[in-house]
């Protein structure tokens, strides 16, 4: 098979990427227009790689997406690339609208031209898209999301991905193009951007720097390691039903400050902190984000049963070998700091590790 993974030098791809050329035969042609949040430092380990290939391009131009399809010549697409952090969008909407949402319909306009080329429906060919479960809103009670809640996004991110799946259904629906669905609950592990909470918060701690916390740190989070992720996504491109939603999760709730103490803790154990006292001290309470959803966690009964996937990783588990990762991998993460700023144009660090 060969396979489009767009977005794949971002997190969740390049551990998609990874995965696939570690545990598959596949070829791989991730497309990538290496935003602040794409790196290729990410696929150095698959560098050399003769089933790997990549090609920088923006998934919303027309004419570049158009040749991609038509050189390779795809067995399935997983689409990936989007913008993701909900404090950046917030700030610059616009940019989420045409990456989430024109980029998508860019992404299916080609692959159904494909899929209508003569040889190529009967080969199996896929399109698999991954959302979020940040679609659905926010949980007050006891339930989770399954893949029959009702959408009801906050965020202009949750909004332009909710338009994103919209537009996959729709072609599904009119065209009859084979999609899967995907929505999934946070991720963390290796290489993730260290805008987002885990990475942020090791990083800041490495540094000695104040650990922010949004409002008291009540919100809830299911956390997927991105492991688990990569493995699911396979999974589901190989044996899932053509038209179907499934949902991901990791079967771990956690507030936000039990997730960053955990990480204080993990790293009072494996290195002291700068400060000579303990991480917990650095935890800085901050203003709340505006909008902030309360809770998200989701049921992914459906994925278990009928594909018997579940989390190999607990969070524990996960937490502690990501926490590893970024202790041992300053020469990953270290060049970011100076060269991005966070959401909101807020720099990472003050200062260099």
């Amino acid at each position: 098979m060969r396979i489009i993974v767009t977005g794949g030098a971002g997190f969740i791809g390049s551990a998609l990427v990874r995965h696939l050329l570690d545990h598959t035969a596949y070829e791989v042609l991730v497309v990538d227009k290496l935003t602040y949040a794409g790196n290729l430092a990410s696929l150095a380990s698959v560098q050399g790689e003769p089933r790997y290939h990549f090609r920088l391009t923006d998934i919303a131009n027309r004419s570049a997406i158009a040749d991609i399809f038509s050189s390779f010549d795809p067995d399935a697409v997983m689409h990936l690339a989007a913008e993701s952090h909900v404090d950046r969008s917030i700030d610059d909407p616009a940019e989420f609208i045409n990456t989430n949402v024109v980029g998508t319909s860019v992404l299916l306009d080609a692959a159904l031209a494909h899929f209508r080329t003569p040889g190529t429906r009967a080969r199996g060919f896929r399109f698999l898209h991954v959302s979020t479960d940040e679609v659905y809103g926010t949980l007050k009670d006891e339930g989770r999301f399954t893949e029959e809640t009702r959408y009801d996004p906050r965020s202009p991110y949750s909004a332009s991905k909710a338009a994103s799946d919209h537009l996959v259904r729709a072609w599904s629906h009119t065209y009859g193009l084979p999609i899967l669905l995907i929505n999934c609950s946070n991720n963390y592990g290796p290489y993730q951007f260290p805008e987002k909470l885990i990475p942020l918060t090791i990083i800041k701690g490495l540094l000695g720097e104040a650990m922010p916390l949004y409002g008291r740190g009540l919100n809830v989070r299911d956390w997927l390691f991105v492991e688990d992720h990569a493995q699911a996504l396979t999974l589901v491109l190989e044996q899932g039903s053509v038209g179907q939603t499934y949902n991901i999760g990791g079967n771990a709730e956690r507030r936000n400050i039990d997730v960053v103490t955990a990480i204080c803790d993990a790293m009072d154990a494996l290195i002291p902190c700068p400060t000579g006292a303990s991480y917990r001290e650095l935890i800085a309470f901050v203003s709340d984000r505006p909008g902030h959803d309360f809770r998200y966690a989701v049921d992914f009964t459906k994925l278990s049963m009928q594909l018997g996937w579940s989390p190999k990783h607990s969070f524990e588990a996960g937490l502690i070998k990501t926490v590893k990762w970024y202790l041992e991998n300053r020469a990953w993460w270290q060049p970011l700091l100076s060269s991005h700023k966070g959401g909101g144009g807020r720099p990472l660090a003050k200062k260099s590790a």
